[in-house]
């Protein structure tokens, strides 16, 4: 079976004709976090890199999209699912737990009935042209163990946007660090998220 594509605007394409998708990177001001208790369908995201994680307690699959991420979390029947992404990409309503913009510097807390436990700190940055291309520089610069996307530039400046993600795994948790850089604004959005096994 294959996949038709058509493309609607500039920043966006339907798939299988119902489903508009972002696919280029949004202003930063456009930028929101949420956390879902569920997955979400993986046609409402365009993936540029994914990475799964399998642990004795717990799986996980962390995926670099244009805009931004989605981590993934499972353990027993819970799931947690956090989606950084433009504020009009098209995202389920249903077992919304967080819904912010990505402004300015905020920490979220979210328990699951099963007593899995999320905590989150997202924090989005603006910076000098120097800093942020020394930022840029750094992130994309020779090999690394995290989870690694260098966008084309939009044709404004010479740097492309930059998503990294790094994982820590334990036994009972695992930890995120995510950055994702928006040249066109001089922006960078960092985000540290730890999902928590009960004890």
């Amino acid at each position: 079976m294959s996949l038709r594509w058509r493309l609607v605007t500039s920043s966006s394409f339907r798939l299988f004709g119902f489903i508009d998708v972002i696919s280029v990177r949004p202003k930063v001001a456009e930028l929101a976090f949420h956390l879902f208790s569920r997955p979400i369908h993986p046609e409402l995201i365009l993936v540029h890199q994914s990475r799964k994680i399998e642990r004795d307690q717990y799986s996980a699959k962390i995926d670099i999209t244009n805009c931004g991420h989605v981590v993934t979390f499972n353990s027993g029947k819970a799931t947690l699912c956090e989606v950084a992404t433009s504020a009009s990409q098209p995202l389920p309503t249903r077992r919304c737990l967080i819904h912010q913009s990505l402004k300015g510097s905020r920490t979220e807390e979210a328990t699951c009935q099963s007593g899995l436990e999320y905590r989150s700190h997202f924090q989005l940055e603006r910076v000098g042209a120097e800093m942020f291309w020394m930022v840029g520089q750094q992130l994309g610069k020779g090999p690394t163990e995290g989870l690694l996307h260098q966008f084309g530039s939009s044709g404004r400046m010479a740097l492309g946007a930059v998503s990294y993600v790094n994982v820590e795994t334990r036994r009972r948790s695992m930890l995120i660090q995510a950055i994702h850089t928006f040249p066109d604004d001089y922006a960078i959005v960092k985000v540290e998220s730890i999902f928590t096994l009960p004890k």
